[in-house]
């Protein structure tokens, strides 16, 4: 067989990984692996590269993607879509697709029309649907939890309110998770809004019980209009769903009214792409090679239009249009723990 890889969307720690175990079983087998450059781009003009087992030697703890990703578009300008498809046919037996949601769900449309493509799970803000992990998920509350663990000690012997600013497009994993590892005393999601008024009687209830600082975790994608903002219109935007939230500038809102309220000395950190560089976590490493190695072994047995997804500490294949549409979000058990420490 002639397996493609490819890595679309944002980058993230452990991609690699996956590649690594695609790339190494495939070659063990008498498979051909094919690289293909900067995700669905690549298939659009066909930039192949012949992956030999030298490529993945020494990248399981490197972060990135050493196949280079894009946020790319295939509907602007319409027919990308049916350049994939063609090309999938001209050039590939298989093609294991590692993204998002916006990935599964070309992997899905692609899948319904005859394409042999897999799906592997990945995204930051850990929203997938029908899955308990996406690589890159865990590096990313680990950076989060050091961070605050850094921001603590300042914050103390300044008696500040720190903010940051974490990724979070329409989810709070990376906040709520993140802060809950780093001792956040309070955190702001999507899928839970709080009003500034929330927000500071919080503060002042701390302050009066004798805490002399404060670390407030905000997710890019909350609701401004819901904390007295207002939304800046038209962002500019990258490719599926890739509207750039940083540029809302949502931690540097809340700590100007923090700070507007008077009594309280703020400083904002945006965590920012942070978030995404580096290497991974062991766990990252460990989950992304099993999901990646699912994914060759479904590719292998020909079950196409599925994806590896981890369930309950397992790897179950299910079918693309688990995950192609919808979004996980965080529970309310989960933001009611968090509640509990703030």
């Amino acid at each position: 067989m002639r397996i493609g890889i490819l890595t679309a969307g944002g980058d993230a720690p452990g991609l690699n990984a996956a590649i690594r175990a695609v790339g190494r079983m495939a070659l063990a087998d008498g498979h051909t692996v094919v690289g293909v450059a900067n995700g669905w781009s690549g298939l659009v003009t066909y930039r192949p590269r012949e992956l030999r087992d030298s490529d993945f030697a020494g990248i399981i703890g490197l972060g990135g993607t050493i196949l280079g990703t894009a946020r790319y578009d295939l509907d602007r300008p319409a027919g990308g879509r049916d350049q994939v498809l063609a090309a999938i046919g001209e050039h590939l037996d298989a093609l294991v697709a590692i993204g998002g949601d916006g990935t599964q769900r070309i992997s899905h449309w692609l899948a319904e029309r005859g394409a042999p493509v897999v799906g592997v799970p990945k995204t930051l803000d850990n929203d997938l649907l029908g899955t308990d992990y996406c690589i890159g998920f865990d590096t990313a509350i680990s950076l989060v939890a050091e961070s605050l663990d850094r921001l603590y000690t300042t914050a103390a012997s300044h008696h500040r309110v720190m903010v940051v600013e974490t990724m979070g497009r329409s989810t709070g994993w990376v906040a709520a998770l993140g802060g809950l590892a780093g001792g956040a005393d309070l955190v702001v999601i999507p899928e839970f809004p709080l009003t500034m008024e929330d927000v500071l009687s919080h503060l002042v209830r701390r302050r009066a019980r004798g805490h002399a600082f404060s670390i407030v975790v905000v997710a890019e994608g909350v609701n401004l209009t819901s904390l007295g903002g207002q939304e800046a219109g038209e962002l500019p935007v990258e490719g599926v769903r890739g509207t750039r939230l940083a540029l809302r500038g949502v931690g540097h809102f809340v700590a100007s009214r923090i700070e507007a309220h008077g009594g309280f000395e703020v400083r904002t950190t945006v965590l920012g792409h942070l978030q995404r560089g580096g290497s991974p976590t062991a766990y990252d490493r460990i989950w992304a090679t099993r999901v990646g190695a699912a994914a060759y072994e479904a590719a292998v047995a020909g079950r196409w239009g599925t994806i590896p997804l981890v369930r309950q500490g397992r790897i179950e294949l299910a079918p693309l249009s688990d995950v192609a549409e919808g979004q996980r979000h965080v529970p309310r058990e989960l933001y009611d723990l968090c509640a509990r420490f703030f």
